[in-house]
């Protein structure tokens, strides 16, 4: 945490027509108070510090007033010490202690540490220290701890909300919403499990101050946020400047992933201090770090694939300048706190300006100046698209899923709601938090019960929702676009009144960086980005509750009907292969002859495989929409092996199109009858008395090559090898 020396003043648009709380400070109470104040805030961050003026009203508001308010404050501006000087006041005062709704680890782990140096004992209780939990809650009952950290998905925990919350809402001194344009549905990063905090804070005792905190709400998210904290409208807001006077931002525009990777490997060691490098997927956090290691730049992956034990590495790496940059998802977009950190890398845009505001904001809060620079690529647009359609799901899905919760009669776990709804886990997971904040379902142990509350599906909202989120998509293609200050631009979509020219991006004065590479950055990033090949899991065990679809498959699938640890060609979120397949596999591709270059690195992987046995043929699935594809890459392959072709996996009689993209449940059902062995494949299979290539042309659940290959082991092949172009994900 640090508290920096720039002020800002408040603007005067605030939201609800909020009003501006007086300052004690010149009564000899208020003195007392502001001089206590400025002393805690000494002891958080040295020197001869002194609360600025909003943050002294902020914390006048909550300490002497106890009311609710909202700071909307940029990055740096030190929003944190705000609720810790609070807290101390508080605490001395025999208020409760501070409960903190945080969503990151590495935002927790940042507080922990910046309230021991005052002085302050904060603990946490998050998915990462479930040990430590009786322990933790111990302690809050014993007085000893003066701040408790708390994920969101804490509050709908059924043991948490039920046993623990309570307690928690009775005794606490003051109630904190950290990173709270979380809390509306019209932010850029909503997450339901927020939305739980209306019930905690209408379980508040009268009087609890409550603290709301963001650097990235536009006017839009401050109201909705304002509103829900005080639906009164008594909400104090304060919005302040957003300009980052350190950063100096800039856009480079470079033909495709080759040249971006070779860019980023000639001029990383020149960009200053250490940073971040964000990638949108986490198949290109591990991709970029590999390269980058290989070329022998120390950097770290950071997704949320990355185990805490190597998060808590990683991050310790980068604040001690162990290493040059993380290499980073969005798991990492809030709450890491370097105060030197000197650049910030996107490989790829964010679909929306005010999450790569918080993003950027990362860098330059201690030092003159930081680097920013985003490197667009043609595949952005295909990522968005796919993080689009996770929006909330149509009437007819929640009307289902809401049916089969009342027609079960007892708790379902998201688990087995899968084969009774056609929707992905995630996107199950989220819409049955929105109906839980919504009163229409509860989370219990053992899974979901319908509440009978009567619920109405807003359509009309959830397309304004939608349309803001393409809208905010059109802002991050204009902020690309050049004749524009890019500061300027950010801080107009977090409508900032005083947003004016920076003078420092690449607009007001000129681009920092070209477009320069070196040639053997070059090569070496062709290279690595045409390597090929990726491992596909073998499925083990079949979904539970498949009884329910008519499907007798349950439990684990016996040795003899599985098949081997595939391979793909590339994944769809690779920066390499996957760009070069998805236009391919795309919806509407013409089916075509396997192209030459695909089936060359095709070639590659399978001499790079390693298996035990060599397979003794091919055999290929048949499809509605790429069967001459599939069939064309497997003849080919048993041309150059010089293996038998031995046929397809045909389709059942009055089998229906293809499938439609669902849930792991819902695919196994749809093809679970679909295939079929003919017998003259059957018997050619038999015969082989060595491994079969299973080919198709791609794979998303696993469950088709899953079941053409227990045909084909059932009819007696010895193993099954199954072999894809493109594994999503």
């Amino acid at each position: 945490m640090k508290q920096d020396d720039a002020g800002t003043g408040p603007c005067d648009t605030e939201p609800g027509g909020t009003d501006r709380v007086r300052s004690d400070s010149g009564s000899v109470e208020g003195a007392a108070l502001r001089d206590r104040a400025d002393a805690v805030l000494r002891e958080l961050v040295g020197g001869e510090a002194r609360l600025r003026e909003d943050q002294w009203r902020a914390v006048e508001a909550l300490v002497a007033r106890h009311r609710r308010v909202l700071v909307v404050q940029r990055t740096g501006w030190g929003k944190s010490a705000v609720y810790f000087v609070a807290t101390a006041l508080l605490r001395a005062r025999g208020a409760g202690p501070t409960v903190i709704v945080s969503p990151l680890l590495a935002l927790m782990r940042n507080q922990v540490d910046a309230a021991a140096r005052a002085g302050i004992r904060a603990r946490t209780i998050n998915s990462a220290n479930v040990d430590d939990w009786d322990a933790v809650q111990a302690e809050v009952a014993d007085g000893t701890v003066d701040v408790l950290l708390v994920s969101p998905e804490r509050l709908n925990n059924p043991d948490f909300r039920d046993g623990v919350l309570p307690k928690l809402a009775a005794t606490t001194g003051l109630l904190v919403v950290d990173e709270a344009h979380c809390v509306s549905d019209w932010g850029h990063d909503f997450r339901p499990d927020y939305r739980r905090l209306r019930t905690l804070l209408e379980e508040l005792p009268a009087g609890v101050p409550v603290l709301a905190t963001t650097a990235t709400a536009n006017a839009r998210v401050s109201t909705d946020v304002a509103e829900q904290l005080d639906p009164t409208g008594d909400a104090l807001v304060l919005r302040g400047a957003l300009d980052r006077e350190s950063l100096s931002l800039g856009v480079l525009r470079l033909p495709d992933p080759v040249e971006r990777l070779a860019w980023l490997d000639t001029h990383l060691p020149e960009l200053p201090g250490s940073g971040i490098v964000y990638t949108l997927t986490v198949a290109a956090a591990e991709e970029v770090t590999a390269f980058l290691r290989s070329r022998g730049h120390a950097v770290a992956s950071y997704s949320g694939r990355t185990e805490d034990a190597e998060r808590r590495v990683a991050e310790a790496d980068l604040l001690a300048n162990r290493v040059k940059a993380l290499v980073a998802t969005s798991a990492l977009g809030m709450g890491f706190d370097k105060g030197d950190l000197g650049f910030v890398v996107h490989l790829g845009a964010p679909q929306s300006p005010i999450a790569y505001y918080q993003q950027i904001g990362r860098a330059g809060r201690a030092v003159e100046r930081a680097d920013v620079l985003l490197l667009p690529g043609r595949e952005d647009e295909a990522i968005w698209r796919y993080f689009g359609s996770l929006g909330f799901p149509a009437r007819e899905q929640v009307e289902r899923t809401l049916a089969a919760l009342e027609g079960a009669g007892r708790p379902l776990s998201t688990q087995a709601l899968e084969p009774l709804v056609e929707l992905r886990r995630n996107r199950l997971e989220l819409m049955l938090k929105v109906l839980d904040v919504d009163g229409a379902v509860k989370r219990v142990r053992g899974g979901w019960i319908t509440t009978g509350h009567p619920w109405v599906y807003d359509a009309e909202r959830y397309a304004r929702v939608a349309a803001a989120r393409e809208h905010e998509q059109q802002s991050m293609r204009d902020y690309q676009a050049d004749g524009t200050c890019r500061m300027e631009f950010l801080r107009r979509c977090l409508d900032d009144p005083g947003a004016a020219p920076c003078g420092r991006c690449d607009t007001c004065s000129g681009p920092r960086h070209d477009a320069r590479v070196d040639p053997a950055s070059r090569d070496a990033a062709r290279a690595a980005l045409g390597r090929p090949g990726v491992e596909v899991e073998a499925r083990r065990m079949w979904p539970t509750g498949m009884a329910v679809t008519g499907v007798a498959f349950k439990g684990r699938i016996p040795d003899g009907e599985q098949a081997a640890a595939g391979r793909a060609l590339g994944r769809s979120s690779d920066i390499g292969w996957g760009n070069r397949l998805r236009p391919i596999l795309a919806p509407g591709a013409p089916d075509a002859p396997v192209p030459d270059a695909a089936f060359a690195a095709v070639v590659e992987v399978l001499a790079g495989w390693g298996w035990q046995r060599r397979p003794g043929g091919v055999v290929t699935i048949a499809s509605h929409t790429r069967g001459t594809l599939i069939d064309s890459l497997g003849e080919r392959l048993a041309e150059v092996g010089r293996l038998p072709w031995l046929g397809r996996v045909e389709y059942a009689p009055g089998a229906g199109g293809p499938a439609p993209r669902s849930n792991s449940a819902q695919r196994l059902r749809t093809v679970a009858d679909a295939f079929v062995l003919p017998p003259d494949v059957a018997e050619r299979v038999a015969a082989l008395g060595a491994p079969v290539l299973l080919v198709d042309d791609r794979t998303d659940t696993g469950w088709t090559l899953t079941v053409a290959a227990r045909l084909l082991r059932r009819a007696g092949a010895v193993q099954v090898l199954p072999l894809v172009l493109m594994m999503e994900g």
